[in-house]
């Protein structure tokens, strides 16, 4: 094995001691390459010494591990992942599996999982760790039998000489090949698509059956010797802090071993801080938590309302903001005899409402620690916890188990330094457990938003001008207050991609002591239900179908290149557009009090769009059916992306018809799913996805399905009883 000494790009590969085991071990990187040797000196002292993000591992027996930093949350990323490895390498998928790295983030640089990345980034560089993997067991199998190379092939995991009959497993070959030089990456050749056997073929995901007989670890199914259960009591305001408590009944309770004060963590109070009981079992913490008495000092956010929260929105939605569009003449658009269209639209705070509630064992042991989380940012969580406890990051070991949901919830290390300060007290394993009404009130949640537009369209109704003004209480504003966040939060607005001559796009912030953080698709589950809501407001207005109206303003020049960052091309928008019509029907008769909604949108490299069919009646409405069509470019898997299209699209409607997150003197006013229901499977629509066939590379998949399901119900209603809803979630008015 040759040891790696100096920095090299994404393209290459190395034979490497990176990872312990007899064998076979290609490292290889993610995303942007690593520094040349042109650039600084400076800069060259930042390069890691062994800068990779996956290993694959070929061992004797034949088998073949792929140790990555992805955490696995439902999306399915165990499969894809091995499906691709597996299929350039020309093994069998199920001698093909993915191991957790641990978080060494001096030998993995993405640790974090969240984005709708992970087969984006990897999907490439894994097809060439694969096939690096297959041209060295050719080689060596050649070498050995003293053949050509091009007279040999490999399939299943052995290469064979037709010719003469020989054949070898891997594993016979893996220690010839560990000795060959790399082949030259520009002339590793990849499999045609005609050639893929599980690329682009439904694949079952191999993490059900555990979690179907119960074998899955979780966050919550972590057990360690002598462990003991932890929750804590947190103010129910933004920001406050016990005064004082009493904790004599608590600590009478049998099973009770310790009560404490932990303190909030960061000046932005990353943490909330309280009141700690430990005890036995989680029961017992419970039980302990509710005998306490607590002075509760609610601190400056007591003041704090959602009315006043919404009418700083709707102010700066009103007022002019950070310019971040200004395409052609706005203004002189408007003062033609053009007719003007004005619209508001207005989005809650919301939770993540994972099924799984925050939760973290951490045992701090004074020289080391080691921590069991469900967590999205392995990284962080070790940085985190070290920080807290006086440590090394090196000193921290990191288990990422199973997970109940994600959503960007668990990207977060509040609760990983809670835990951290709990442990360091107790000084044994420690689960800190959040109930469903911690989890819910002490969120980072999805921000406040209000969109106001200003659209006109000239006398033959074509659209002439189109004015977005955004405001909201932004993600990076909690952070870095003093920065702009403008084109962060307006992601899918700024890149409005109909053909509209004359755009201007606005944005400003909104203060709020509410912290907000990821929430599933971003910054797109607002902007997609504006921008979709309101170009079909254009097309009612023009007296033009809505979906011919989106399709004859997704022009793509010739000479189109992309403006802004993550710009969608239109041909592919309008593709899905035309296919999502077809397949829903667009333009048959549906009966009295039922309608028809369209939107497409791109974000995370994907293009969606989605029909949905409503029936209305007086001020109650249903979903009948939903109708997607995805391009997602190169499918890996069909059953994985009709999966997290079906999942996005529920999400996103159990926001758009029932959730919202209000703040009542500065705290939460929703505790439990009494008061932030989820969609129940009886209120769930039927679902309909469709996947073209794309040779591009892969787009996300986890995030993209949710944007459009919303504005689709909206004209969908808007089309079955000629009421417009602008604020979510939706509440038809008596007819």
């Amino acid at each position: 094995m040759a040891t790696l000494t100096a920095p090299i790009s994404r393209r290459k590969f190395v034979i490497g001691s990176a990872v312990a085991g007899a064998g076979l071990i290609v490292g290889f990187r993610f995303g942007a390459p690593l520094l040349h040797s042109q650039e600084s000196e400076k800069a060259k002292k930042k390069a890691r010494p062994n800068p990779f993000d996956a290993y694959v591992h070929v061992k004797p027996s034949g088998k073949i591990s792929l140790i990555v930093a992805k955490s696995e949350m439902g999306q399915g990323i165990k499969t894809g992942l091995a499906m691709i490895l597996a299929e350039e390498a020309s093994v069998d998928f199920n001698t093909v599996s993915v191991e957790q790295a641990e978080t060494r983030p001096d030998l993995y640089e993405h640790m974090g999982t969240g984005g709708s990345g992970s087969t984006q980034e990897s999907f490439t560089p894994l097809r060439q760790a694969g096939a690096t993997v297959r041209i060295l067991m050719i080689t060596a199998a050649s070498q050995k039998w003293n053949v050509s190379a091009k007279e040999c092939t490999a399939k299943k995991g052995t290469v064979v000489h037709e010719k003469s009959g020989r054949s070898a497993t891997y594993g016979e070959l893996v220690e010839a090949a560990a000795r060959l030089p790399l082949p030259d990456q520009e002339k590793v050749g990849l499999k045609d698509e005609s050639e893929f056997e599980l690329i682009g073929h439904s694949t079952p995901r191999v993490d059900i059956p555990a979690k179907v007989n119960g074998s899955a670890v979780f966050g919550l199914d972590v057990r360690v010797p002598d462990m003991l259960y932890a929750v804590v009591a947190r103010c129910s305001t933004f920001g406050g802090k016990p005064a004082h408590f009493d904790a004599a009944k608590a600590k009478a309770i049998p099973g009770v071993r310790d009560v404490f004060e932990i303190p909030a963590l960061g000046a932005d109070k990353f943490t909330a801080g309280g009141v700690v009981v430990v005890a036995d079992s989680t029961w017992t913490a419970l039980k302990g938590r509710e005998a306490l008495n607590i002075t509760w000092n609610h601190g400056a956010a007591v003041s704090e309302h959602t009315e006043a929260i919404h009418k700083d929105l709707h102010a700066s939605a009103h007022k002019p903001g950070e310019r971040i569009r200004n395409d052609g003449d706005v203004d002189a658009a408007f003062s033609k005899n053009a007719k003007v269209i004005e619209a508001v639209y207005e989005l809650p705070l919301l939770a993540h409402a994972t099924m799984e509630p925050m939760n973290i064992t951490v045992h701090a042991r004074g020289s080391d620690a080691e921590v069991w989380a469900p967590t999205q940012s392995p990284d962080w969580v070790q940085g985190t916890v070290a920080q807290v406890l006086g440590l090394k990051p090196d000193q921290v070991i990191v288990h990422t188990t199973y997970m109940g949901g994600g959503f960007g919830r668990r990207y977060m290390a509040d609760f990983p330094a809670e835990g951290a300060q709990i442990a360091k007290v107790v000084g044994k394993p420690v689960q800190l457990v959040w109930s469903r009404e911690d989890d819910m009130t002490h969120d980072f949640y999805r921000p406040a938003v209000c969109h106001h537009f200003r659209g006109a369209v000239d006398a033959s109704g074509n659209p002439v001008a189109w004015f977005n003004t955004l405001a909201s209480t932004s993600i990076g504003g909690l952070w870095n207050p003093k920065e702009s966040h403008a084109k962060d939060e307006s992601g899918g607005a700024l890149q409005m991609a109909y053909a509209i001559p004359n755009v201007r796009m606005e944005y400003n912030p909104a203060e709020s002591a509410v912290p907000r953080a990821w929430w599933r698709s971003v910054e797109h589950s607002f902007n997609g239900f504006a921008v979709e809501s309101f170009i079909d407001e254009l097309a009612a207005s023009a007296g033009k179908d809505p979906y011919e109206f989106r399709r004859s303003l997704l022009v793509k020049p010739a000479n189109w290149k992309a403006r802004f960052e993550d710009d969608p091309d239109p041909a592919r928008l309008r593709a899905v557009l035309e296919l999502v019509a077809d397949k829903a029907g667009w333009g048959k008769p549906l009966p009295k009090g039922s309608g028809r909604g369209i939107a497409t949108y791109h974000s995370f490299g994907s293009y969606f769009a989605e029909v949905a069919e409503v029936t209305v009646k007086g001020s109650d409405f249903k979903i009948d059916r939903i109708v997607a069509a995805v391009d997602c470019g190169q499918v890996v898997n069909p059953e994985s992306v009709r999966a997290q299209a079906e999942s996005a699209i529920i999400y996103g409607l159990s926001a758009a018809l029932k959730n919202q997150i209000t703040i009542k003197n500065g705290a939460v006013e929703q505790t439990n799913f009494d008061g932030y229901d989820p969609l129940r499977i009886s209120e769930a629509p039927r679902i309909e996805v469709h996947i073209t066939h794309s040779k591009d590379d892969p787009g996300g998949m986890g995030e993209p399905g949710l944007p459009p399901a919303a504005p689709a119900v909206a004209n969908a209603i808007f089309a079955a009883s000629g009421q417009r809803v602008r604020k979510m979630p939706f509440q038809l008015k008596t007819a």
